[in-house]
């Protein structure tokens, strides 16, 4: 691991403990056994940090959702796709996602304004695919973005319980909380009467 991906670590493990605002550059470089001023040839500042990680797996999780809409046909086997691809974005760096989930409120005025605008994009996508569940007869008659924002919750909330050297796989979660999901939208099917 170089030394910039060593900092960065460490700072995502700081922060995770202790939040953003508990993040200083001087513990930062003491836990590190390094001089304050020599960080700021790894990063610029912690808000600096703060924005790359928040963007940078926002970036990921839109390019996932993204493609499922484009590839994927049908409600059920996009969702089941979106679920994964959001699961397996936030397990790939539990500290990073947990200081994408808890700490983006603590962006710059202008870009936690553009973060907003992204996670509302991200969400208007989910949106669609339970809207597509519901015009296809899949899914019950549920309020789209209420649907959304409970799915999203839940998968963010495995940034708070998931261990990575736990019995439960990313595939596993993610298995497990489609699941729970289609059990949540799904339309029972019709029985059939004769008379």
């Amino acid at each position: 691991m170089s030394r910039k991906k060593q900092i960065i670590q460490k700072a995502l493990e700081i922060m995770k403990e202790r939040g953003f605002s508990g993040l200083t550059m001087r513990d930062l470089a003491k836990s590190l056994g390094m001089e304050a001023a020599s960080l700021y040839n790894h990063i610029a500042s912690k808000d600096d940090l703060l924005e790359r990680v928040c963007f940078g797996i926002a970036t990921q999780l839109e390019e996932g959702i993204l493609e499922v809409n484009d590839v994927y046909f049908n409600a059920v086997e996009r969702l089941e796709s979106a679920v994964r691809s959001h699961v397996n974005v936030l397990t790939q760096n539990l500290d990073a996602s947990f200081v994408f989930v808890h700490e983006w409120r603590y962006l710059s005025a202008e870009a936690k304004s553009a973060f907003i605008k992204r996670r509302n994009q991200y969400e208007k996508e989910f949106r669609k695919i339970i809207q597509l569940g519901i015009d296809e007869g899949a899914f019950e008659e549920v309020d789209p973005k209420f649907a959304v924002i409970t799915l999203l919750s839940a998968l963010n909330s495995l940034v708070d319980w998931y261990n990575k050297d736990g019995d439960l796989s990313p595939e596993d979660v993610s298995n497990h909380l489609f699941e729970f999901v289609c059990k949540a939208v799904d339309k029972p099917s019709q029985p059939d009467f004769y008379v």
